[in-house]
């Protein structure tokens, strides 16, 4: 049994035996609340693809690849009744592919927990599991860290990206679009460089 579901046993224990108060201070001691603060943050493109770079855009809670956001906005442009997309994510509206390889950023250490919003405590992670994970640390979802993916490996399809928008010129009148295109090429992003 858990440290905290033993705690609840021995709270309601307590109220059996009509006990509110030691019920009440047991749950204050064994499992006290500690508010969790609301959190918002917005980061740009170049500032999340520092990130997804570093890490190779690779899910570094689950170790699977993540696609470059731009290929995924240039595909529903492209194909807006095969890949959907809805700028809030809303389910019914929006393609799966986007939870599922989707690069976002999660910090391991939540702020709303005291976590820091610097590069260190940032990590790349699907849309999906940044829902999943939430305010809850890697402890106590059981979780672990992985190695970040070798870019040289897989880039996300940015590399494919560039070579293609540079080419076609696709997309590049969609303001998402065109905002991870120049993030990318301020990145130095082209398939070379990648690989």
């Amino acid at each position: 049994m858990s440290r905290e579901a033993d705690a609840v046993r021995r709270a309601c224990d307590a109220l059996a035996r009509h006990d509110r108060k030691s019920a009440a201070s047991l749950l204050v001691v064994q499992i006290p609340f500690r508010p969790i603060r609301p959190s918002r943050r917005s980061t740009n493109p170049d500032a999340a693809l520092r990130v997804f770079l570093r890490d190779g855009f690779l899910d570094r809670y689950s170790g699977e690849q993540l696609v470059f956001p731009g290929v995924l906005r240039l595909l529903s442009h492209l194909f807006p009744e095969v890949v959907p997309y809805h700028p809030n994510g809303k389910a019914g509206a929006t393609h799966p592919i986007y939870w599922s390889l989707q690069p976002t950023l999660d910090h391991v250490l939540p702020l709303a927990r005291g976590g820091q919003d610097e590069p260190a405590n940032l990590v790349t992670t699907s849309m999906l599991r940044n829902a999943i994970k939430g305010q809850w640390t890697l402890e106590e979802l059981g979780w672990e860290l992985r190695a970040p993916g070798a870019l040289a490996a897989w880039d996300g399809l940015m590399g494919w990206f560039c070579d293609h928008a540079r080419g076609t010129g696709d997309g590049l009148g969609v303001p998402a679009v065109k905002r991870w295109y120049l993030a990318a090429v301020r990145a130095g992003g082209t398939r070379e460089q990648a690989v």
